[in-house]
């Protein structure tokens, strides 16, 4: 992995594929994942892009599809959740990849004396995976990270973890941001156009090199390593760059 070049990304076109991360890509950050604000602004921008594009617009999320929904509230938007493993298409059909239950279950349960114990830690069970969020408390960091680590090799075949700012997620294997963009550019009004993924944290590395791969365009929102090939400084830059596609 690289540090992200200073590069600035071209001027968007209305014939790309557009892929979007949520928190901290279109949404500042907040303390918990419920305290995030949507603003109107944002909600008529996404719209408009999407209509302006054909429709080839998604937004690719950790956050549950049925979140995503009542923040965004645009009915007809393609929507990826939890990494991947939910998403729903173009003509809002619904393809969901399972969890072991037995093995989320293990889990969950291993973490209930931790949670008793440090009541800054906050757990959120999304159905499908369970995330471990340490914004409150991050001098625990280190230490969920390693407790998630044993917890996914005493109960977790089939699972894997999946790192963010602030938060250790249990999930799937083999379902993530790359392979949910590379569903989408299978099918219409996707196919056929290049590719743009903006994300600002691990868990959009692999939708990175996915795009990367199809000579698309890859933005990192923010400073850190990255296989990205173009930076943007923050949401409010995002959300500038997006519009320029309206507007040029």
């Amino acid at each position: 992995m690289e540090r992200v070049r200073h590069t600035p990304p071209p001027t968007p076109q209305l014939n790309w594929a557009f892929f979007l991360d949520v928190d901290g890509t279109l949404l500042s950050l907040a303390k918990t994942p419920q305290a995030v604000l949507v603003e109107e602004p944002l909600l008529q921008l996404i719209a408009s892009l999407h209509a302006a594009c054909g429709g080839a617009l998604a937004l690719v999320s950790g956050r549950m599809i049925s979140d995503l929904q009542d923040r965004i509230k645009l009915v007809q938007l393609p929507l990826a959740g939890l990494h991947g493993l939910e998403r729903r298409d173009s003509s809002g059909r619904l393809w969901i990849h399972a969890t072991p239950p037995a093995a989320k279950g293990a889990i969950k349960d291993a973490l209930g004396p931790l949670l008793a114990r440090q009541p800054a830690l906050i757990l959120e069970d999304k159905g499908l995976t369970l995330a471990l969020h340490y914004r409150q408390a991050p001098v625990l960091g280190a230490y969920v990270h390693r407790l998630m680590g044993q917890l996914l090799r005493m109960h977790g075949q089939g699972l894997e973890l999946q790192r963010g700012k602030f938060v250790v997620e249990i999930k799937p294997a083999g379902v993530d941001k790359g392979t949910a963009i590379g569903e989408y550019l299978a099918e219409s009004p996707f196919k056929d156009r290049l590719p743009v993924f903006i994300g600002d944290d691990q868990n959009d590395e692999k939708g990175f090199a996915t795009v990367n791969a199809l000579g698309g365009v890859s933005i990192k929102v923010g400073n850190g390593p990255s296989c990205a090939h173009f930076r943007l400084p923050d949401v409010a830059a995002v959300r500038h760059w997006l519009g320029l596609a309206l507007t040029g």
